[in-house]
């Protein structure tokens, strides 16, 4: 979604006839969005979560422990519901 908006405002800044002026208020407020904290935690946030959907490996939970240092960890589609 990002790279979509950022290919945009690009798009705009070349084919734009405002001249000089706007070029550069659009490629400030492009740098301030794209290095912005809050956009990197965002876009993280967002490739973990797909990285998560689409992972092929099964996912593990724990089970009950067999004492204070052990647990056992077994597939979702395993479980006994």
């Amino acid at each position: 979604m990002l790279r979509l908006i950022i290919g945009i405002a690009a798009g705009y800044v070349l084919g734009t006839k405002a001249g000089r002026g706007r070029y550069e208020q659009i490629s400030a407020a492009t740098r301030a969005v794209t290095g912005s904290p809050v956009t990197r935690k965002l876009v993280l946030f967002g490739r973990q979560k797909l990285s998560d959907k689409l992972s092929t490996q099964a996912k593990l939970e724990p089970m009950v422990p067999l004492d204070e240092r052990t647990t056992i960890l077994v597939p979702q589609d395993q479980l006994r519901r």
